[in-house]
């Protein structure tokens, strides 16, 4: 079973409520290219180079829209291109708390935010066609998504159960009180 400190958990949550909630609603006139690339390891590029300022990758990350497969940074005065490999934010830590006698689970980003695993923050995986390869995302909302990476998404499987889903077996999760399938088996 995972664990979870309570220390920081709802200082953490907080801000991270805080940080995703910018309003996104405006459609800047002047339009072009970040030359900016987010990794699938959730790291942050300008033309070809490390952006290093983690200060700086929080500043982009809260401009950060998806409108169908296209991610732009939005400002006030402009809306600029930016190529998302995958998702735009990694998980580096998942873990387990009792609250109430329901499990949830908690996911932390790699720029330090954190969610709960819900049915506002749902947990689904894709799985690639050719290879079989599952993609765990959890949704943070506005389109956006975090992948969780494999150690996170093998550590979900380890404390897994059975359920049997539309006729099939199913592994699986719960948070929150929903169950979130990671698999058919």
């Amino acid at each position: 079973m995972l664990t979870i400190e309570n220390d920081d958990v709802l200082q953490r949550l907080a801000s991270t409520a805080e940080r995703l909630s910018y309003s996104a609603d405006w459609n800047p006139t002047q339009f072009g290219d970040s030359e900016m690339r987010i990794a699938r390891d959730g790291r942050w590029y300008h033309q070809g180079g490390l952006i290093e300022r983690s200060a700086l990758v929080q500043l982009f990350s809260r401009l950060l829209r998806r409108e169908g497969d296209q991610y732009f940074l939005v400002t006030p005065v402009e809306k600029l291109t930016i190529e998302v490999e995958d998702a735009p934010f990694v998980s580096i830590e998942v873990k387990a708390q009792d609250e109430d006698g329901q499990q949830v689970l908690y996911v932390t980003t790699n720029l330090g935010d954190t969610v709960h695993i819900s049915a506002e923050h749902p947990l689904h995986v894709e799985t690639d066609p050719d290879t079989q390869e599952p993609s765990p995302y959890v949704s943070i909302g506005n389109n956006l998504a975090i992948l969780l990476q494999r150690s996170d998404f093998y550590l979900l499987v380890n404390s897994a159960q059975e359920r049997i889903v539309d006729g099939q077996k199913v592994l699986g999760v719960c948070s929150k009180g929903e169950f979130y399938p990671l698999g058919t088996l």
